[in-house]
């Protein structure tokens, strides 16, 4: 990484240390929107990173710009940043307008299809969209992304925020994921044919999670360590016990996977979609964030699980994050799939290339 783009990074950091306080967090999840932070993050740039010059974006190496959305997780950031990262992206290769402010996406469970799937047919007036998008991030507070067939095959759409009818609901650390409902017509110009980055949405999603599971990981391992060096029991700081010292070279070892594996989603997004190095990060994640969890609150002890700590902020991103767009069972038969058919002799190639 470049002295530049460790500057884009560190920016971002220091942006979220200083503007994603408790307070603001905890009136996320009652269900108000961080205006203002997401002016300071739309101020830098960082919605549009993923966009080309060309194309009226930043043009940020998709490297760094990952790195972003990485740090955003370490802070907890209450926005959605990833989404609207790879959301413009879509809307750039597919030559639509994109919007000033927040973006997402639905990427349809393969496992679990829609019994209303989405649909979109021309009509006198542009393109008329019907369906139904479950547990859509942010869907109600953000313009919609989506991919709908049609008997032109494949197109991608923009649907303003505010224009579907709304079920609202939530994850497990209540950040938005909403149930839209479709029956709409969209002007031409907000529907395109969908480019071959739009039909690997669940892909994207899952490196997605991955690479914010990896930030919420490195908080979570940071919080545990300083807690072991400051709670004091029978007379000295209970890190100096060999059993928290056993437990936290575990999740140090648990997060430094869980790295390791991000840093293969992020290649993969940055390049073609690789599914295989996809499926291997979320699956490795997912694992690492069910250990992690596990030893951080036992470390913690009772004040983990109280509201006033900030642990449950990362720990339950964690838990919820782990199930979108496919939990550690899909991924690794995906995996075991991918393994079967290389057959004895495509094995080795197969895990030197992953």
């Amino acid at each position: 990484m470049s002295d530049i783009d460790q500057i884009v990074v560190e920016t971002a950091a220091r942006l979220f240390a200083d503007d994603v306080t408790p307070q603001l967090r905890n009136a996320a999840e009652a269900g108000s929107w961080p205006q203002a932070l997401w002016e300071a993050v739309a101020d830098l740039g960082l919605p549009e990173a993923l966009v080309p010059e060309q194309a009226g974006g930043y043009g940020l190496d998709p490297l760094v710009a990952l790195a972003v959305v990485r740090t955003a997780a370490r802070f907890a950031v209450p926005l959605p940043l990833a989404e609207t990262l790879w959301a413009n992206r879509l809307l750039a290769a597919a030559g639509l307008s994109r919007p000033s402010g927040p973006v997402t996406f639905f990427a349809p469970a393969t496992s679990a299809p829609s019994v209303d799937p989405l649909q979109i047919t021309r009509s006198a007036d542009g393109w008329r969209l019907v369906g139904h998008a479950p547990r859509v991030p942010w869907g109600a507070q953000a313009d919609v992304v989506v991919v709908a067939d049609s008997a032109d095959g494949p197109m991608i759409a923009r649907v303003p925020a505010g224009r579907a009818t709304v079920t609202a609901g939530d994850n497990l650390a209540a950040e938005p994921r909403d149930d839209l409902a479709f029956d709409l017509v969209l002007p031409a110009d907000s529907v395109a044919p969908a480019p071959r980055l739009a039909l690997s949405l669940q892909e994207a999603g899952a490196a997605l999670r991955a690479i914010q599971m990896a930030g919420a990981l490195e908080r979570v391992l940071e919080l545990s360590v300083r807690y072991a060096s400051e709670r004091v029991q029978f007379g000295r700081p209970i890190g100096k016990f060999q059993a928290v010292q056993q437990n936290l070279a575990i999740l140090a070892g648990q997060t430094a996977a869980a790295g390791g594996a991000a840093d293969l989603a992020a290649e993969a997004l940055a390049e073609d979609l690789d599914p295989l190095p996809i499926a291997i990060a979320k699956a490795r994640t997912g694992e690492a964030a069910s250990s992690a969890c596990a030893i951080a609150h036992q470390v913690h002890g009772a004040i983990g699980f109280t509201h006033e700590h900030e642990l449950h902020h990362f720990t339950r991103r964690l838990w919820a994050w782990r199930d979108e767009y496919g939990n550690d069972t899909h991924w690794n038969a995906r995996v075991g799939a991918a393994v079967t058919a290389a057959g004895a002799d495509g094995l080795w190639p197969l895990i030197t290339a992953a």
